[in-house]
């Protein structure tokens, strides 16, 4: 009970989102603090942990054998406890100055379809990290609170998070979730798409990291015109050797349908299912697009296609989260109506 008290004197409590590709944490009264990617490289023999966050992401597919660089996130809940854990505690001691005493009161955002034993790892490694209590709120709340949506109002709110593990679609009233769909297919699935696509059609095998770049200079899901190129380097499986090709972004739009696709069918569902009062309030207002995931060009107007409702994407979609459980922070009786 003391040492709950010293650790509280010493802390300044923190909002995380966890999230499967990055981990964004925001520190009451000083907004984000940190933004790293979601990897820790660890020793394969001992498990020591050599580095995390942006340092570890360098090392992906780039190791030598007795040096693995993990992803402890999957689908937007925890694969690995112990890497977990010692990514959290690292981040909260980068963000406290390596100060050992701190025992901060966190909030973290999980995804809405998550089951209570992967609740249950989520407040465990954050407690064995150093957390004095823990908090836990749905991503797609965090994301609608931190996009500035009036959640506590009587209005039907939709939001559609589209992260790295996870696209969580919800719609929010009266800071209550009334109809929320996580699927676990995101920005991962996306990489994913990309690296099948060049293999079976180029013979060419690409890293997850140069997938991802692709995604981001020149993934689209919608025609815009320009037709622009990119280098993707990987290794050629007819004879082994090292190859440089060049990808059209037709080609990336190509990839992506199946997957983008899911993702269309999960709004619609949300749309069937929402209340017709509530629904009334969407064809009104629209859906806000959140999450790395909706920054993928021309998702805005392929949403708008297929559903005939005004689609804005938030102003910082990658923070949105964070923004939004950092917002609770500060209020604590709307934090108790919120967190799970």
């Amino acid at each position: 009970m003391v040492f709950g008290f010293i650790g509280g004197l010493f802390s300044n409590d923190l909002a995380m989102d966890l999230g499967t590709a990055n981990t964004l944490v925001y520190a009451k009264g000083k907004g984000i603090v940190l933004r790293e990617p979601s990897v820790v490289a660890v020793h394969a023999s001992s498990g020591q942990v050599l580095a995390v966050g942006m340092e570890a992401k360098k090392m992906l597919g780039r190791t030598p054998g007795n040096i693995e660089a993990i992803r402890p996130m999957r689908d937007g809940v925890i694969a690995n406890f112990e890497i977990t854990e010692a990514m959290i505690r690292s981040f909260i001691q980068k963000v406290h100055n390596r100060k050992a005493l701190v025992r901060p009161r966190i909030i973290i955002a999980v995804p809405s379809g998550i089951t209570q034993v992967e609740k249950r790892a989520v407040r465990d490694s954050a407690e064995s990290a150093g957390a004095r209590e823990v908090y836990l709120i749905e991503e797609p709340m965090a994301a609608a609170i931190g996009v500035g949506l009036p959640v506590q109002e009587p209005l039907g709110n939709m939001i559609v998070d589209i992260g790295g593990g996870t696209t969580e679609v919800a719609v929010i009233s009266m800071s209550g979730v009334v109809y929320s769909k996580s699927i676990r297919v995101a920005g991962d699935e996306m990489d994913e798409a990309i690296i099948n696509y060049v293999k079976k059609k180029y013979n060419l095998l690409i890293g997850e990291r140069t997938a991802e770049e692709i995604k981001i200079k020149i993934g689209a899901v919608h025609p815009t015109g320009n037709n622009e190129t990119l280098e993707g380097k990987g290794r050629d499986l007819v004879n082994g050797i090292p190859k440089t090709l060049l990808i059209l972004e037709d080609e990336v739009r190509e990839a992506l349908s199946e997957t983008i696709n899911m993702i269309i069918d999960v709004v619609k569902l949300a749309l069937e299912r929402t209340p017709p009062e509530l629904a009334a309030d969407i064809v009104d207002k629209g859906i806000v697009l959140a999450g790395g995931g909706s920054m993928i060009k021309g998702l805005d107007d392929l949403l708008r296609e297929e559903t005939g409702l005004p689609i804005t994407v938030a102003e910082d979609p990658l923070s949105a989260v964070v923004l939004g459980s950092g917002k609770v922070l500060d209020e604590i009786e709307f934090l108790k109506k919120v967190s799970i």
